[in-house]
């Protein structure tokens, strides 16, 4: 089976040596994704803001990958602070309502103190 790497063109990706997805027949795994806005490198302060961002980050690989977030089967969320995931919850409808797929939330730090969410899904392709 084919197996094909999907960039975002984050630097990160390159330096660290990952993909923002991968797919392999009709399977696509997104990489957990934070909020940056990758055309500019910059991340918005607030959680609701970096949700939405993570959302058109994680649209945009899709995309790529010939999927939307119509065909998101599994969800992982991981916030730092749980008083920051109940904001969330109308971002997540407005991008997965329609998918409602498998998930998970983990209380966890992730890479940099600015980052306060990042999210992870697993697609398959229609």
């Amino acid at each position: 089976m084919t197996r094909t790497l999907i960039s975002s063109g984050s630097r990160f990706e390159e330096e660290i040596g990952y993909s923002r997805a991968v797919v392999i027949g009709q399977d696509i795994w997104v990489s957990g994704t934070t909020g940056y806005d990758y055309a500019k490198m910059t991340i918005v302060d607030d959680v609701v803001g970096q949700a939405t961002q993570c959302f058109e980050n994680i649209a945009a690989a899709l995309a790529q990958a010939g999927a939307s977030l119509d065909d998101v089967v599994r969800v992982l969320f991981i916030v730092p602070n749980r008083a920051d995931w109940e904001p969330c919850w109308p971002v997540v409808k407005r991008f997965l309502g329609k998918a409602k797929p498998a998930s998970t939330l983990i209380h966890a730090g992730l890479q940099t103190d600015a980052m306060r969410i990042e999210i992870e899904v697993t697609a398959r392709k229609p």
